[in-house]
C-alpha cells in the first residue's frame, strides 16, 4: 500500500500489486455469545488482497479522520476500502466531494433529493442542492479498524 494523496483530512492509499498475500485463515466460526465446547479447527490459507477486494485498479484505500460515522461502525482513523467502480445506491456508504470537499456519508435520495447523512446524532444532515459541485467519488466496500491502534489512544 502507498499514500497517493491527502485532502482535506482524508488520506487515499492505493494497493500496489505484489502478488499474493495470504495469511492462516481458521474456517471455524467464532463465537460471539457464550462460548462453545473446544472443537477441532482447520486452518488454511486465505488472500485478503481478494477477501477484501483490493485486486482492482478502481480500489482505493482512505483513512478517516473524525468521528460522524460512528453509529455505522466506522470510528475515526479506521481505513475504507473504497472501490470507484461500483455504482452508489441509496443507503450505502461512500466517499463524496460536495464543494470542492472529500467527506464519508451515508447516502440518503430523500423527496426532495440527495442527502448525504452522518451516522452520529452530534453532526447534521447535509442537503445536496442543485448548486452544488457534488460527485459520488466511490462506494465504502469494506472497513478495516485497527483496534491495536484505538487501544493505544485510550490509555
Amino acid at each position: 500500500m502507498y499514500a497517493v494523496n491527502q485532502r482535506n483530512g482524508l488520506s487515499f492509499y492505493a494497493v500496489r500489486a505484489t502478488g499474493e498475500i495470504s495469511v492462516p485463515y481458521i474456517w471455524t466460526p467464532l463465537k460471539a455469545g457464550f462460548p462453545s465446547p473446544a472443537q477441532d479447527y482447520m486452518e488454511e490459507e486465505i488472500d485478503l488482497v481478494n477477501l477484501l477486494g483490493m485486486n482492482k485498479p478502481s480500489v482505493f484505500i482512505v483513512r478517516v479522520d473524525g468521528h460522524s460515522m460512528t453509529d455505522a461502525h466506522v470510528p475515526d482513523r479506521s481505513y475504507l476500502v473504497v472501490d470507484r467502480s461500483l455504482k452508489p445506491m441509496p443507503n450505502d456508504i461512500v466517499v463524496a466531494v460536495l464543494n470542492g470537499e472529500f467527506t464519508v456519508k451515508t447516502l440518503v435520495k430523500s423527496s426532495t433529493g440527495w442527502m448525504l447523512y452522518p451516522e452520529n446524532a452530534m453532526y447534521d444532515p447535509i442537503v445536496v442542492r442543485d448548486t452544488d459541485a457534488f460527485q459520488v467519488w466511490g462506494v465504502v466496500a469494506q472497513v478495516v479498524i485497527d483496534r491495536k491502534e484505538m487501544r493505544l489512544r485510550k490509555r
